[in-house]
C-alpha cells in the first residue's frame, strides 16, 4: 500500500477548488432550490431537480473511472442523487458521503451588491444561499476521491448521497435509506459535510445533535372576538391561559424547562470536549451574536452556554397567529392564541416519550375549560457519535498538525441532522467524521450566508487524508 504524497494532495485540493469547484458552485448558488417545506410547488418550479441535473453536469467531467451516477426518486418524494465510486482499496465495506443540496428560504435584507440568488466571491468568500449549508458537500467529496488518488492513495468504495429535503427535516430520507440498502452494503464510515465549527482555525467534529420536538398550541374561548370593555373580567383571555400553559414547560425565569421527561445527563467525556473547544476559542459563543442594546447571554460561563446549546433541552415560541399587528389592535378581547413551539432536546433523549408529556403538560387541567388544539406536531431523535477508533483519532490528530497547524476540537451542535441518527440506527459498528466549513458567522438560514473557500479547502483535504487511512486501517 502506497503512501500519499501530501503534496501532491495539496496542490490537487487546491487547484480542483479554484479552477473546478468554485465556478460550478457559484452557478449552484443562483438556482433558487428553495426546499419542499417552503415551497409546496417545488415539483412543478423545478428547482430541486436543476440542483440536482446541475451537479450531476458537473460530476460527468470528473476524472473517475468506473463511476456510477444517478438520480433516484420514489413515487411523490423528493429526488435525490447517488454517486457510487468503486474503491481502489480491494475492500468490501463503504464509505458513505452525505450533503444537501436543498436550501433555505431567501428572507430579505442582504448587504447592498449580495443576494440569495447572486453569487459573489470577496475576500475569500463565496456569498449567497446554499453556498455553506451546504452547496459545496458534494463537490468537496469527490474532490477529496480525486485527490486521493492522484497523490497515490487509496479508498474504500465511496457512495456520495446528495437529498433535497434536509433544510425540511428529512421526510423522505428514510423511505430512501429503506430503498438503497441493499445498495449500500456495509457501511463502515459516514462522513458528513453539513456541519461546522466556532473558527476556521482548526478541523471541527459535531460529536452530539440535538433533537426536536414541536407542536402548534391553539388556545380558544370564544366563538367570535367581543369588545375587551365590556368583556374583560367576564370572559378568559386567551393569551393568559396560553401563558399559564407555557409555566408549566419552562420557568420564565431562568429558561429551564420543567418537563423531566426532556432532560438527560450530559456524558463526562462531552463536558471535557466542550471545556477543551471553549478553552481553544473563547468568546466564540456569544462574540457573533447581534446583541442589541445591554442583552446579555443566559449564562457568564461560556462552557454552561455551550452545554445550553448541546446538550439541555430549551423552548423557543417561533411563530404565533390571532395577534393583530399593533396598527390593526383594536379593543377585543380576541377568541383564539395560537404560538408555535419548538422545544430542541438532548441528543440522548427519546424525542416521542418528551412529546407525549410536552402535551399531556398542555392538556390536562386546562384554565377555565377552554378549548386547546394542538397541530402540526412532529419530533425527531438527536444523535450522539460513537466514540472514535483509534485510526480516525490519530487521522485527525495528524490532519490537524499537517493541514491546520491547530488540534482538531468538537462542537455538540444545537442544530439537527436527521440522517445521522438513522445512519446510526442502520450501522451501529460505523465511524462517524461529521465536519464541515461552517463557522459561527456564515450566516446560514440568514442574510449574507457565505463560505469561508479556504477553510472548505482545508477540510476537503483532510477527507482526503481521512479516507486513505480508513481504506488501510
Amino acid at each position: 500500500m502506497g503512501r500519499v504524497d501530501r503534496s501532491v494532495l495539496t496542490r490537487t485540493v487546491r487547484g480542483l477548488w479554484d479552477d473546478d469547484i468554485l465556478p460550478s458552485l457559484s452557478e449552484l448558488v443562483a438556482v433558487p432550490a428553495i426546499s419542499p417545506a417552503f415551497d409546496p410547488s417545488w415539483a412543478e418550479n423545478g428547482h430541486l431537480a436543476a440542483a440536482i441535473e446541475h451537479v450531476r453536469g458537473w460530476l460527468h467531467g470528473r476524472d473517475l473511472p468506473g463511476v456510477a451516477i444517478e438520480v433516484v426518486q420514489l413515487p411523490d418524494r423528493t429526488p435525490l442523487l447517488l454517486v457510487d465510486v468503486p474503491g481502489t482499496a480491494g475492500r468490501d465495506d463503504t464509505v458513505l458521503l452525505y450533503g444537501h443540496l436543498d436550501k433555505q428560504p431567501p428572507v430579505a435584507n442582504w448587504s447592498e451588491g449580495l443576494g440569495p440568488w447572486t453569487p459573489v466571491v470577496r475576500d475569500g468568500r463565496l456569498y449567497g444561499r446554499g453556498a455553506a449549508d451546504d452547496g459545496y458537500s458534494g463537490y468537496a467529496a469527490i474532490a477529496a476521491i480525486e485527490a486521493t488518488r492522484k497523490a497515490g492513495g487509496e479508498h474504500a468504495r465511496a457512495v456520495i448521497l446528495l437529498e433535497t429535503g434536509e433544510e425540511s427535516g428529512s421526510p423522505d430520507l428514510p423511505h430512501y435509506l429503506e430503498h438503497l440498502k441493499p445498495r449500500l452494503g456495509d457501511v463502515s464510515l459516514v462522513v458528513c459535510l453539513d456541519s461546522g465549527g466556532s473558527d476556521y482555525e482548526r478541523m471541527w467534529l459535531t460529536t452530539s445533535l440535538r433533537g426536536l420536538a414541536q407542536v402548534t398550541l391553539t388556545v380558544r374561548v370564544l366563538e367570535s372576538g367581543l369588545h375587551s370593555g365590556m368583556s374583560s373580567g367576564v370572559a378568559p383571555s386567551s393569551f393568559r391561559i396560553a401563558r399559564i400553559l407555557l409555566d408549566r414547560l419552562e420557568d420564565s425565569e431562568t429558561g429551564r424547562v420543567k418537563l423531566p421527561e426532556l432532560h438527560t445527563e450530559i456524558p463526562e467525556v462531552r463536558i471535557t470536549e466542550t471545556r477543551e473547544a471553549i478553552a481553544s476559542v473563547p468568546g466564540a459563543q456569544t462574540g457573533t451574536v447581534p446583541w442589541h442594546g445591554d442583552t446579555r447571554p443566559m449564562h457568564d460561563d461560556e462552557v454552561e452556554l455551550a452545554l445550553n446549546s448541546g446538550w439541555r433541552p430549551t423552548l423557543s415560541v417561533i411563530g404565533a397567529d390571532g395577534l393583530p399587528s399593533p396598527e390593526d389592535a383594536g379593543n377585543v378581547l380576541r377568541p383564539f392564541t395560537t404560538l408555535v413551539l419548538s422545544f430542541r432536546l438532548p441528543p440522548t433523549v427519546d424525542a416521542k416519550k418528551a412529546l407525549e408529556a410536552v402535551k399531556k403538560a398542555l392538556t390536562t387541567d386546562v384554565p377555565y375549560g377552554a378549548t386547546v388544539e394542538l397541530t402540526r406536531v412532529e419530533s425527531a431523535d438527536g444523535w450522539n457519535a460513537p466514540d472514535l477508533a483509534p485510526w480516525l483519532r490519530d487521522t485527525l490528530d495528524s490532519a490537524g498538525k499537517e493541514i491546520f497547524d491547530a488540534p482538531w476540537r468538537t462542537v455538540s451542535l444545537g442544530g439537527s441532522i436527521p440522517f445521522m441518527g438513522l445512519l446510526h440506527e442502520a450501522y451501529p459498528q460505523a465511524q462517524f467524521l461529521v465536519t464541515g466549513a461552517v463557522g459561527p458567522d456564515s450566516n446560514c438560514h440568514v442574510p449574507d450566508e457565505w463560505l469561508h473557500i479556504a477553510h472548505a479547502t482545508r477540510v476537503t483535504e483532510a477527507v482526503a487524508v481521512v479516507l486513505d487511512a480508513h481504506a488501510k486501517r
